[in-house]
């Protein structure tokens, strides 16, 4: 099973911060146009401008461009929630999970191959969400989002219902970007998303019961 593989290094100054995103963006155009196993690092650097010395200077093999990747793909679903949360005033819950659905979904299909490739076909090199600065980033800021529409949501675990939504959100964009039903308008399948969102969060939430001496052992 293949694992996440990190940069060699970090880079300090901009310089080479600005050098390792034209690499990324790079790597994002070849793997999206030729998938796992027709990229290379050879073609990475070609269309990045750079050596090849360049490129292996910070990453050591494809894993970890595809590890890079995935942080990229998270950076922009970072950049998507921020954008809804700073519109959110005036807009209710509904509206904000609807806006959520349809960015998305553009996102994912605007990089069709790369998007399955990161999604389907080599999940285990995404980067452990706990290690991963943007994805920390994006469970901060849509549990902040939540909290703008707490009066909606009767979920009574804000921390929790966010590790939902977002567990949620994730796997229905993927299929619906990836796989979608045959025969189904996109605006149904945005609006089936959307409700399934809602129906978790503002429909009603089961009470903890306590336990019986039945559960007790």
């Amino acid at each position: 099973m293949k694992r996440p593989e990190k940069p060699r290094k970090e880079p300090r100054q901009a310089r080479s911060r600005f050098l390792v995103e034209t690499i990324v963006e790079a790597a994002a155009r070849v793997f999206d146009a030729h998938g796992y196993d027709g990229a290379n690092t050879n073609q990475v650097a070609k269309v990045a401008g750079v050596s090849v010395g360049s490129v292996y200077q910070y990453f050591p093999n494809k894993d970890a461009l595809v590890t890079a990747l995935h942080e990229r793909h998270v950076r922009h679903m970072l950049r998507l929630v921020e954008q809804v949360d700073a519109a959110a005033d005036g807009v209710s819950l509904r509206g904000a999970t609807e806006a959520l659905v349809e960015r998305s979904l553009e996102l994912h299909r605007s990089e069709p191959r790369l998007q399955r490739l990161l999604h389907a076909d080599l999940p285990t090199l995404e980067q452990q969400r706990t290690l991963s600065a943007a994805s920390r980033a994006v469970f901060d800021c849509t549990r902040r989002l939540l909290s703008r529409h707490g009066a909606e949501i009767v979920q009574p675990d804000l921390a929790l219902a966010t590790y939902v939504v977002l567990r949620m959100f994730e796997e229905l964009v993927h299929a619906a970007a990836l796989d979608p039903p045959a025969g189904v308008e996109d605006g149904a399948l945005r609006r089936a998303i959307t409700d399934a969102l809602m129906g978790y969060l503002t429909v009603g939430a089961t009470p903890a019961r306590a336990a019986s001496p039945a559960d007790r052992p």
